[in-house]
């Protein structure tokens, strides 16, 4: 069911997409979808939540490198998806609590949480400030995914990631220009993590 709702969503968009299409790619009926979905918003979620998936963020010691990398994780994630799907998905959801909810859970939490995973070991490390906003952070770097997802009005490279990145850790970093240094070494093949100061 889940593969014949991605199937539709892709060739159609949200919109227009039909439960009796879904049942007939998957070769089902209409009530076989109602048990176990309670209607179009909830199937088409838990097809997205498939697609996502459960992105592993990395853990290699670089701040710039992991928070380049983890972002850039996500983005290809939501690349995956129509660009008109989540704004009208959303739309769709808005005035439902439950459905509200259910959306940000699926579709949202999931890279906020990655992202504070990526914060807090580079604050154990010593990369960042540990007086850092932490949710107005998590915030800004998940608009990188976020915002341009939903609306869809500019595509966001692997550049912008980069500059949007850098701009922010240049406030909340505990030696940016070290970070600088640690993600040259690696690039360069020589790991070593220098020391803090």
């Amino acid at each position: 069911m889940i593969e014949a709702t991605l199937t539709v969503l892709d060739e159609v968009g949200y919109g227009p997409l039909a439960l009796e299409a879904v049942a007939r790619r998957a070769d089902t009926t209409k009530p076989a979808i109602y048990r176990r979905w309670s209607g179009k918003q909830d199937l088409v979620l838990a097809a997205l939540g498939a697609r996502l998936g459960d992105p592993q963020v990395p853990d290699t010691g670089c701040t710039l490198c992991d928070l380049n990398e983890g972002i850039n994780v996500f983005l290809a994630a939501f690349r995956r998806i129509r660009p008109d799907v989540l704004v009208s998905l959303f739309a769709d959801c808005a005035t439902d609590p439950d459905l509200r909810e259910a959306f940000m859970s699926t579709l949202f939490e999931p890279p906020r949480a990655a992202v504070a995973r990526m914060l807090d070991q580079a604050i154990a490390r010593g990369d960042l400030r540990d007086d850092i906003a932490r949710d107005l952070i998590l915030d800004m770097l998940g608009s990188l995914v976020h915002y341009r997802a939903l609306f869809g009005h500019v595509p966001n490279s692997d550049v912008d990631v980069e500059h949007a990145v850098e701009a922010l850790l240049r406030g909340i970093a505990t030696d940016y220009p070290l970070l600088v240094e640690h993600s040259r070494r690696i690039a360069s093949g020589s790991p070593t993590h220098p020391a803090h100061g």
